[in-house]
């Protein structure tokens, strides 16, 4: 009986996931498509703007023609020439054309993405050069899995083909990923930056989702609660305080400067959302504590001040926030305050300032990858979050 009932817990922990996968699922629905379609069809304000962003993008041109690569290199290992750039601007491109097919029904900017999506699957066999490799297969790894959980309809990509890309995320994303997490290079489990775990607990889930292995989705998400590094939720978000009756989160970084301190909430946002598309809410996690961290994070970089504990890991001690890069424009706030603010109704105040902000400073709406330079920075999300994910 004692085995029989373990078997049984292990059919309930399994069975969501198991047998129903949600696709599309993980940054956007199918549901998410539709009010995106009704939204530009009636012209409204701000989605249209956020669209006219995307259509003028030269990366959402049907002429696009990607630049795949056997080996990316990222990070200098003395020998090869850093590369990644080739992998961000795809990948950009390919996130732009899906999105300008689901939205206008048009085949030729899903031929052309799927096209991206083939090249590299069919020519990428490893992610090397110093250990910036392990931030280029988080980060690219969560991207594409994105495109590729959005083309998966599209009748014009061949099953064999969906199913080597999903070979490629494994194989050269996904065991870096996995590798990064438990090992951090035989480093100390707090030398990592936050967003070095986030990005890769990311990828990690993304792949999951796309190739449907529940043990790897379910890695994801023990990581955010339980795990080691800086990605875990505790150790990311790690001192509170109560300002005027509100709940504030103090981020790993926040002492580091204000550049990686909003790339974590990118990163996170991104994370949660495609839990939450599979009816994980790690979003509501611990009184909402992602939300804590984002309104920090976006009150410091608004201009206003915040309380600040000294942070002390294995590598430094920082007794002051930073306010290197303060203000640092990212397509990020969009997603956050849509689920904090909008769809749960609570307190976003800054996360929703920050909102404005950056759309202010992208010609009224979130661009994409292409719209904030060409280094890397830039392309760390993939944007558009004024269309995608505003929701009133």
């Amino acid at each position: 009986m004692l085995f029989l009932s373990q078997v049984l817990t292990l059919l309930i922990f399994l069975h969501r996931h198991v047998l129903a996968f949600v696709h599309p699922g993980m940054l956007h629905t199918e549901a998410d498509f539709a009010r995106m379609r009704a939204k530009v069809s009636a012209n409204a304000l701000p989605w249209m703007t956020s669209w006219d962003i995307l259509i003028a993008n030269s990366h959402a041109s049907a002429s696009y023609t990607p630049r795949p690569a056997a080996i990316i290199y990222r990070g200098s290992d003395g020998v090869h020439a850093q590369n990644y750039p080739q992998l961000y601007n795809d990948i950009a491109a390919a996130y732009a054309l899906s999105l300008r097919w689901k939205i206008s029904g048009n085949n030729s900017y899903a031929n052309t993405a799927v096209t991206i999506l083939d090249a590299w699957s069919s020519t990428l066999t490893s992610i090397q050069g110093s250990t910036d490799a392990d931030l280029a297969a988080g980060i690219y790894g969560y991207q594409f899995a994105n495109v590729a959980e959005i083309m998966r309809s599209y009748s014009g990509w061949a099953a064999a083909n969906q199913t080597a890309f999903g070979a490629m995320l494994h194989d050269v994303f996904f065991t870096i990923n996995h590798d990064f997490l438990v090992r951090h290079n035989n480093a100390a489990t707090d030398h990592y930056w936050a967003n070095w775990d986030l990005c890769n607990m990311a990828s990690m889930l993304a792949i999951g989702i796309f190739t449907e292995n529940v043990t790897m989705y379910e890695e994801a998400i023990t990581y955010f609660k339980h795990g080691v590094g800086n990605g875990n939720i505790d150790k990311f978000i790690w001192a509170e305080y109560t300002v005027d009756g509100q709940v504030l989160g103090q981020g790993q970084e926040s002492g580091r400067d204000q550049g990686h301190a909003t790339l974590d909430f990118a990163l996170v946002g991104a994370l949660a959302q495609m839990a939450y598309n599979q009816g994980d809410d790690l979003f509501a996690y611990e009184n909402n504590k992602i939300l804590t961290g984002s309104e920090y994070c976006a009150k410091y970089n608004a201009g206003y001040d915040v309380p600040y504990t000294s942070y002390t890991n294995s590598d430094v001690t920082q007794s002051v926030i930073s306010n290197s890069s303060r203000g640092t424009v990212r397509p990020e706030w969009e997603l956050l305050y849509a689920h904090y603010g909008d769809l749960k109704r609570l307190n976003a105040t800054y996360t929703g300032m920050m909102r404005d902000i950056v759309n202010n400073a992208s010609g009224g709406a979130e661009g994409g990858g292409g719209n904030y330079g060409p280094n890397s920075g830039g392309y760390d999300q993939l944007g558009y979050g004024t269309l995608t994910f505003r929701l009133a």
